[in-house]
Formats: structure tokens, sequence, C-alpha cells
């Protein structure tokens, strides 16, 4: 797949975190990404997060000792430019594994809303692209995972999550209610 050009290079992460907000069944989520003077809020949906944290924990257990041991020297340095801070819903996302820095680098590109449906093909949509270390990458895989665990329960029928108030469980053909906890 061919990388899409981006509109702040930040470099290399001096911290990565993923946060959440809200109740279980209305909780946002967000990478907060932190490079030089650069500060960026990156939204994501739950299956985002859910699936950026399964691959980032699968792709580092795949790993040797030698090679989770061995120190991350990403490419770049951290952002160069002033004080900048972005705020945008993550679209498409593109991850790899460099191994012979032994750093990840991704892409962020903004998602296309329906109130503008053009604007992520003119110059104006965000995009970063930004460089983790094996620890950040390893550290944001697990705080991601145990977010996206946080949420409300599935129904062992269906896999549909169950509300506080109840769930009717379409495989019950809705003959059972089934109650959170």
């Amino acid at each position: 797949m061919e990388e899409k050009q981006v509109k702040y290079p930040l470099g290399r992460l001096s911290q990565v975190e993923a946060v959440t907000f809200g109740q279980p069944g209305r909780r946002t989520f967000r990478l907060d990404l932190h490079s030089g003077s650069a500060f960026c809020s990156l939204w994501l949906e739950k299956e985002q997060l859910f699936q950026l944290g399964v691959y980032l924990r699968d792709y580092v257990a795949s790993l040797s000792a030698e090679e989770k041991a061995r120190e991350s020297s990403p490419q770049e340095p951290g952002w160069p430019g002033g004080e900048t801070t972005l705020d945008f819903k993550a679209g498409q996302m593109y991850l790899s594994h460099d191994k012979e820095t032994n750093s990840f680098y991704m892409q962020a590109h903004e998602r296309e809303t329906d109130e503008e449906p053009d604007r992520t093909t003119r110059e104006e949509a965000e995009s970063v692209s930004f460089w983790m270390t094996m620890a950040q990458a390893s550290n944001l895989a697990e705080e991601s995972l145990r977010i996206c665990a946080a949420g409300r329960p599935t129904c062992f029928l269906c896999g549909q999550p169950i509300n506080p108030e109840g769930h009717v469980c379409p495989r019950a053909n809705g003959h059972t209610i089934l109650e959170a906890g």
C-alpha cells in the first residue's frame, strides 16, 4: 500500500498514551502524542484502538528476546517546529516495524466526515506520522487492551455488548433478557 503525504511529521515521540473518557457504552478514545513542542490528540474508534493494541502486542511477542532488548533508535528526531497542537479523528492508519532501528512507524490520516466529504482529499486534511520505541509500543499495547477490556461485558450468545439496563439477545429471539454483571 502506498504511503500518503503527511502534513505533520512529528518524528520520535517523547510520550504516547491511550486514554478514554465517559461511561462504558458511551466512551470516547484517543491517543495523546507528544514530540518536542508538538501535541496531538488523535481520536479513535474503540475497534481502532483495540486492533492497534492487538497488532503491537502480537508483533512484540513474536520478536526474540534479543530483538526486544535491543535499543530502539527511531530515524527522525522529535518535532523540530514550534509549538503545535493538533486534534482530529483518525480514519486511515498505517503501522510498520523498522527492523534496522527496532522502532515502529505510524501514520494517521483524518477521517472523512459527512459534513465535508471532500475535505480529506484537499490539503486541509490533517495527518501525522511518528516513531515509537519498542518500549513505548509495548506499553501502548498493554494500555490499549486494558482500556478496551474495561468496557461493557459481551453476550456469550451473540457477542454484542450488554448494556447496564440489560440486553435483548437476537440469538435467543428476544425471549431472554441478559443483565450486565
